[in-house]
């Protein structure tokens, strides 16, 4: 299985709609997302930088998708 990578916000916001979860909310440069299942987290939008790989493994693991899924969402 490949090492994860940084990844830009928005990019991962993109993936995170595919597989049914909305933005319900956004303060400052954070943005809340939510599934109708009830999985919720925050996505941080900071302009020219990228998800790091601890915080991208800390999401996943929050919204219940493995790493091979996110690959496949890529």
């Amino acid at each position: 299985m490949p090492k994860l990578s940084p990844i830009r916000g928005r990019e991962f916001i993109t993936m995170l709609e595919k597989v049914g979860f909305q933005n319900i909310h956004q303060k400052g440069s954070h943005v809340r997302m939510v599934h109708s299942d009830g999985r919720r987290t925050t996505i941080p939008l900071h302009s020219g930088e990228k998800v790091g790989v601890g915080l991208l493994r800390k999401i996943l693991r929050d919204v219940n998708i493995s790493r091979s899924e996110f690959e496949k969402l890529k």
